[in-house]
């Protein structure tokens, strides 16, 4: 080791010895470098031994006040003092500073979240980290690969959509669900009983894929089959069908009562028992130590159950 790096093969260097190294530099006593790294004092004298012998040079020599660094050990201290620092850097949690973050971050999202979620999401990065910009881009069939491959960092959800392996997901609130129609609707009146959604026809919301969705299943199982007249991937385009038809939709409360007296809406309680959904945050394995994100996904996370109080 006191040769060139280039001449130096690490493969036949202890740098196990290199804590014991370090604490002996700076401690300048065998004793006290023995308590900084949990050995025991003959230990750290073995460890002494062969650092001299792998280093050829003395590097503690007793002098008048105790021991003293040779030239060769004052040159190594800051030396051995950087170098474990950097090691210890690579087992360290990278910390993330929010407000130094430069990065456009994609997540596939509805105009349920761009509504209900985006407007309160910027005015947080504008604070907070100014330097992040979000893309929202549209749900697409090959969304599994796009979040594997990093071409998507986030994707909102629901804890019934299906995960592909490897995915991560959180849930993020719980939201309750609403039938919607227009005041003057012929059912706008009476309570609905499940049978009622074999009356009407509906619009349905489909991100991907043809309509069909849990309530279908919900309602097969009653025996109910529901008309679905209109199949769309904007949940603003149900609320302004059924505001000039007699078509109703089943969609969420928070979203529908935004629109509720702008388009002259009636809210009604779904005839079912199971009302309400939770709206989730997936992700790829690959990025679940990822800072950043998972700095996101805590701010995301805190706005959806804000807006729930």
């Amino acid at each position: 080791m006191i040769q060139s790096m280039r001449e130096v093969n690490l493969a036949g260097v202890d740098l196990n010895l290199l804590p014991a190294l370090e604490a002996l530099l700076r401690r300048k006593n065998v004793s006290r470098a023995a308590l900084d790294v949990g050995l025991s004092q003959p230990a750290m004298s073995r460890a002494l031994a062969r650092l001299r012998e792998a280093l050829a040079d003395p590097l503690l020599v007793r002098g008048p006040g105790g021991f003293a660094l040779t030239p060769r050990g004052m040159g190594l201290a800051p030396k051995v003092a950087a170098a474990l620092g950097e090691i210890a850097g690579v087992y360290r949690d990278e910390e993330f500073d929010p407000r130094q973050a430069r990065a456009v971050l994609k997540i596939a999202a509805s105009d349920y979240q761009t509504v209900t979620l985006a407007p309160l999401i910027m005015a947080r990065l504008a604070r907070e980290a100014p330097g992040i910009d979000l893309r929202m881009q549209a749900y697409s069939l090959d969304m599994a690969q796009r979040i594997e491959s990093g071409a998507l960092d986030l994707a909102f959800a629901t804890s019934a959509t299906p995960l592909p392996p490897g995915a991560q997901s959180e849930v993020i609130g719980s939201h309750e669900l609403a039938l919607v129609m227009r005041r003057g609707h012929p059912g706008a009146r009476r309570a609905w009983r499940i049978e009622d959604y074999g009356s009407y026809d509906h619009v349905s919301i489909a991100l991907t894929g043809d309509g069909q969705s849990e309530l279908d299943a919900l309602l097969a199982g009653a025996g109910v089959t529901r008309r679905v007249a209109l199949v769309t991937p904007h949940f603003m385009a149900a609320v302004a069908t059924v505001s000039k038809t007699d078509l109703v939709t089943t969609i969420a409360r928070d979203f529908a009562q935004r629109f509720a007296q702008d388009f002259d809406l009636i809210l009604k309680k779904p005839p079912f028992e199971e009302k309400s959904f939770q709206q989730t945050l997936v992700w790829s394995h690959v990025r679940r130590s990822d800072p950043m994100l998972e700095w996101l996904r805590g701010l995301i996370k805190d706005i959806a159950i804000a807006g729930k109080r």
